[in-house]
């Protein structure tokens, strides 16, 4: 991938385990498994995101630059080596800030459809 990065439009619309991850990395980093655990949360339990899902999506997200693997690791005598820590990029916060406000829009279409009767 080039230095260059797409518009977030390009990328839109986020497919739902892209979304869950990012929204859990939007108030900061965390490993896998807390990860895991914040999408259970903010989905309150819809989503369960297992291992497979989530490694392999977080491998797209980092060749995308939504994503970065953290340099930054705590004390080495408090946490495991092997685990690996993932922020938001800039460019990731943007096209989660782009995909929050198309789904708002299309929230507000369905609530203006009578067929929904005015949710």
């Amino acid at each position: 991938m080039s230095d260059q990065h797409p518009s977030p439009h390009d990328l839109l619309p986020l497919t739902p385990a892209v979304l869950h991850i990012l929204l859990a990395l939007a108030d900061g980093e965390k490993h896998g498994y807390t990860i895991m655990k914040a999408v259970e949360t903010h989905s309150e339990g819809q989503t369960r995101m297992g291992p497979g899902t989530l490694y392999g999506t977080l491998k797209r997200l980092l060749t995308t630059r939504l994503v970065q693997e953290s340099d930054e690791r705590p004390d080495p005598s408090l946490d495991d080596q092997r685990r690996r820590y993932y922020s938001l990029t800039s460019f990731g916060q943007r096209v989660l800030n782009e995909e929050v406000e198309r789904l708002g829009r299309l929230v507000q279409a369905a609530r203006r459809t009578p067929a929904l009767g005015g949710l």
